[in-house]
């Protein structure tokens, strides 16, 4: 039995599991159609209760399709076909349905979603684009509203609240890339009311295009990331030494491998360039980094295809989609290159804070299920990773398209002359044709030849997407030409025009296919599924259609995985086109090489992002443990034991083949940590073991916390371990994961020492994870010791009274106090005014004793200093306790935080802390309309006397606004 056979029996016998399953559904039909809408509305709190009562969702499967199909029928007036309920069955199965183009994979989708969504634990369904999100949560939505159901669309634009909302809804709609970064985000709130997605976690999604967005788009992972500081100028260098470089003299290029690489005479430029000795010494590392992306950028990465340059920017294109990519950037440098290489803006590189694969985010799901029209080339891909079948659902009515063999030249100019031909031909018979590209570049190319021959057409590109849904609209009628990008190649749904499909006269007509819309390739695609995408815009529910490639042997597929032989054979053929198994053959077998490289590429990130995944999981729960508790005074212990080990195994010593601690040494580490002086005496530990020292140190710095903290009120030692806590565990993961990458991008050099490099980054990843544990309860020790509150308010003789009521109630107090002054100080001037008045002087007589009326200021007393603004002891303590329990962070806050520090009431160290803790409770809008207040602002907000100059608090408040910043990239 040959493989094909076997595989198409495998198919048979997954559909025909997936038939008996949905089977009973067509039994609930004509029970369902008699119902009035309140009793089929009924449905839903019904099968609620059975899965209350202890019923699976298989259980219920049934009732709950036939529900939504007859939900369907009344609201949107479409009828789902048995086909569709088969498909819907392989959703609720988590796997992937293939579903060819116009057979209504949004539609079969309801069935699933609305079964799932009675669990109430949140059902999520995934689209590439916020267009689709949005339309299918208004259109889709309305089956699940008249179900009582609610429905929610998730997207970049909302806030906080609106994101929260938008999860709490039985059904989400969402994009990947977003749903991803909320993800992200939510790992990184300081405070439970900044999360939006449940805290039950991800249970069930449905990935619609689920080949594009689970197996194209995991070569590129999630990123947040913030400033890395490294300057413009550093990157224009590179560019311009790699600019000077010659091909094949100095470099090479891998046209398979799509990797630049310096000879030993391109090495030496760079090092007379930059007057080095050595380019691969360690503390030139980041110079090597940016001359091998400048490399990249400038011999491997093409204009108009991989990117392109608009409004003075650099925005990427998706080579499967051929969209633009807005919000993307490459990361490691790779987008700056560009910059250079372009002359365009260099923005400043970032440093990674938190990242995650889409193979991993989306394997956090209790259950996942996709689909797609072109899924079965990858279904290897899909069971590896993420353990899901691909079954083939077949069409509602027989595919009438017709595909054309290929047709191979030996020349560009051969194979254009021949393609602007057939579309001459077709297009006086008033065929539409749709002309498929690789690029803009080659969209370009297709453009002016069509001008030159008078055809007129449309063209759909990158460079003007804002046209595509007028283009598309026309596409399938009498005589359209449309050049398109891979753009029209996924979720484009080309309708044809009247009498399209007639387009039949004369026998002989008939072999040349004239009849509804030809479709026509430049070149063929790196990856099979792509060609498949193009075909299915023509031959639509049982549509007649036409679809043929024409291929030249220059094309880059063919460049890049053909042989040598081949190569030359083919480019003998001159303008005579050659059709040949052996050819098809070929080509399939390049495709496949590419199909396989690229898996491999993405196996190979998923294996890496393994071990960061373990370690992520572990510090995102031990950061939600301290997030959602009211108090983590149970687990400080732990932190000064583990601080305490790493100061004592840092002071060992070897005395008599004994390991002893050095009390010097130990004396010296403690007293780093800013201890008051005299405070450690070092001498008792002197020939101590390590477990004896670690014992006795991590007593005694407990002890000296218990004696610094002795003066905070309960509410206060809760805040400060909280948020020292979290900014000390989310500061070290930074560092980790950019540690972590540039440990992978070196790694690679242990396979010379016949080293596995996989092994070896997965044995120091380990390494380095254990240091950060101990440098984390290292740095919440230190902050812990020297954090200060200084003129605090006595301890309230009773918890019970809230933090926010004893605020208000002093808020009040000081407002009344205010007030009184303010009309003691009015009546004062009243009777000044009116003993003026009684010594006004005569016409024409100076006064010398009237004074000006100045408007009613308020001052505060203090010892500290004089100026507008003297606040007494009594108000700083008012101050300070207001402000230490504001939800937000405004500008008047922050301009109080300067005057607490100029008056010596408030450190700098508590300041930053403020500042940063406030800021991350912010919303995005909130921050955004901080940072516009602080530029207007300008100088009257900075400058505290405490600061070393009015800089160095600009950059604290600058950092802390551009820390958590969104790139996806």
């Amino acid at each position: 039995m040959g493989f094909l056979e076997k595989l198409f029996r495998i198919d048979a016998r997954a559909y025909a599991k997936i038939r008996k399953k949905a089977r009973p559904t067509f039994d609930y039909e004509d029970e369902f159609k008699k119902m009035t809408d309140a009793k089929l509305k009924e449905e839903t709190p019904k099968l609620k209760q059975m899965l209350a009562n202890g019923a699976s969702v298989d259980d219920i499967l049934p009732e709950a399709f036939a529900a939504a199909r007859e939900a369907a029928r009344r609201t949107i007036g479409q009828y789902p076909y048995p086909v569709q309920v088969f498909g819907a069955t392989v959703l609720n199965e988590g796997d992937v349905a293939e579903m060819k183009t116009g057979e209504g994979k949004t539609l079969t989708a309801t069935m699933s979603v609305y079964l799932n969504a009675l669990e109430g634990k949140g059902t999520h369904v995934v689209t590439v684009n916020q267009y689709l999100a949005s339309r299918d949560a208004d259109w889709m939505g309305q089956i699940y509203r008249f179900m009582g159901l609610s429905v929610g669309i998730n997207s970049r634009e909302k806030n906080t609240q609106e994101k929260q909302n938008a999860y709490k809804c039985d059904i989400t709609y969402s994009t990947n890339d977003e749903l991803g970064f909320d993800y992200l985000r939510d790992n990184m709130a300081t405070s439970p009311a900044n999360r939006v997605l449940r805290r039950n976690g991800l249970h069930y999604a449905i990935v619609d295009e689920a080949d594009s967005i689970l197996v194209d788009e995991s070569r590129t992972p999630l990123i947040i990331s913030g400033g890395s500081g490294v300057s413009a100028s550093s990157y224009e260098a590179a560019d311009r030494v790699v600019k000077s470089l010659r091909k094949d003299e100095d470099f090479t290029i891998d046209i398979k491998k799509k990797v630049a690489t310096l000879t030993d005479e391109g090495i030496n430029k760079i090092q007379a360039a930059f007057g080095i000795q050595n380019l691969f010494s360690p503390k030139y590392a980041d110079l090597y980094h940016r001359i091998q992306q400048a490399l990249k950028a400038n011999f491997i990465f093409a204009r108009d295809t991989e990117y392109m340059v608009a409004d003075n920017e650099i925005l990427l294109i998706d080579s499967f989609t051929g969209r633009v990519m807005k919000g993307r950037e490459y990361s490691d440098g790779l987008q700056q290159a560009l910059q250079a290489k372009e002359h365009v803006e260099i923005k400043p590189e970032t440093i990674t804070v938190a990242t995650i694969t889409y193979q991993n985010f989306f394997r956090l799901y209790d259950k996942l299920s996709g689909m797609t029209g072109t899924a079965k080339t990858e279904e290897e891909e899909f069971r590896k990773i993420y353990n899901m079948r691909v079954v083939p659902i077949p069409t509602n009515r027989p595919i009438a398209r017709f595909d054309d063999i290929d047709s191979v030249y030996g020349t560009e100019d051969a194979k254009y002359a021949a393609l602007i031909a057939d579309v001459k031909d077709r297009h006086a018979h008033g065929q539409p044709i749709l002309i498929g590209t690789t690029s803009v570049e080659k969209s370009e190319i297709v453009d002016e030849l069509l001008t030159k021959a008078n055809i007129p057409h449309d063209v759909l590109n990158a460079k003007n997407h804002a046209r595509e849904a007028g283009i598309i609209a026309q596409a399938g009628q009498k005589g359209a030409v449309t050049i398109a990008t891979n753009m029209a190649g996924r979720g484009t749904d080309i309708k044809l025009g009247r009498g399209v499909a007639e387009l039949v006269g004369e026998a002989e007509e008939k072999e040349h296919h004239y009849n509804g819309l030809a479709v026509l390739g430049t070149e063929r695609n790196e990856s099979r599924r792509i060609d498949n995408q193009l075909r299915g815009r023509s031959g639509r529910q049982g549509d007649p259609g036409y679809s043929k490639f024409y291929v030249c042997i220059k094309d880059e597929l063919l460049q890049r995985f053909s042989s040598d032989t081949m190569l030359s054979v083919f480019q003998k053929m001159g303008d005579q086109p050659v059709d040949s198994k052996m050819l098809t053959k070929a080509i399939t077998s390049a495709q496949k090489k590419v199909e396989g490289q690229n898996f491999d590429t993405r196996k190979s990130l998923l294996d890496y992002d393994e071990i960061l995944r373990q370690q992520r999981e572990v510090m995102y729960a031990k950061r939600d443990k301290i997030l959602f508790s009211d108090s983590i005074f149970d687990t400080i212990p732990d932190y000064f034991n583990k601080a305490a080990h790493l100061l004592v195994s840092q002071a060992m010593t070897v005395i008599d083949q004994e390991n002893v601690i050095d009390s010097k040494k130990l004396c010296m580490l403690v007293e780093a940590r800013d201890l008051p002086k005299g405070q450690f005496n070092a001498e008792p530990f002197q020939g101590l073991t390590e477990e004896e020292g670690v014992d006795i140190l991590s007593n005694f710095l407990l002890k000296l916390y218990g004696e610094h903290k002795k003066d905070w009120s309960k509410e206060m030692e809760d805040y400060a371990e909280k948020t020292i806590a979290l900014t000390c565990i989310d500061k070290s993961w930074t560092r980790h994961i950019d540690t972590m990458a540039k440990l992978r991008d070196a790694i690679w050099l242990r396979s010379y020492a016949n080293s596995d490099p996989l092994q070896a980054y997965t044995n120091e990843g380990y390494s380095l994870f254990g240091k950060m544990q101990d440098t984390i309860a290292d740095e919440i020790v230190y902050r812990l010791l020297n954090v200060q509150f200084r003129s605090q308010p006595s301890r309230a003789p009773s918890t019970t009274v809230k933090v926010e009521d004893k605020l208000k109630a002093i808020e009040a107090e000081k407002r009344e106090q205010i007030a009184k002054e303010q009309e003691a100080l009015k009546e004062e001037q009243r009777a000044q005014a009116e003993a003026n008045k009684k010594h006004e002087p005569m016409p024409g007589e100076e006064s010398n004793n009237a004074q000006p009326v100045e408007e009613p200021k308020v001052t505060f007393e203090t010892s500290k200093g004089t100026g507008n603004y003297k606040p007494t002891a009594r108000d700083i303590q008012i101050e300070t306790m207001v402000l230490l329990g504001k939800k937000v962070l405004t500008i008047d806050i922050v301009k109080t935080y300067i005057k607490l520090v100029d008056f010596g009431y408030l450190g700098k160290q508590e300041l930053s802390l403020l500042i940063m803790g406030g800021i991350a409770e912010l919303s995005d809008a909130d921050r955004n309309m901080l940072k516009e207040r602080l530029s207007q602002e300008g100088t009257p907000i900075v400058g505290p006397k405490s600061f070393e100059s009015k800089k160095e608090f600009e950059e604290l408040v600058s950092y802390a606004l551009n820390t958590v910043k969104t790139d996806n990239k």
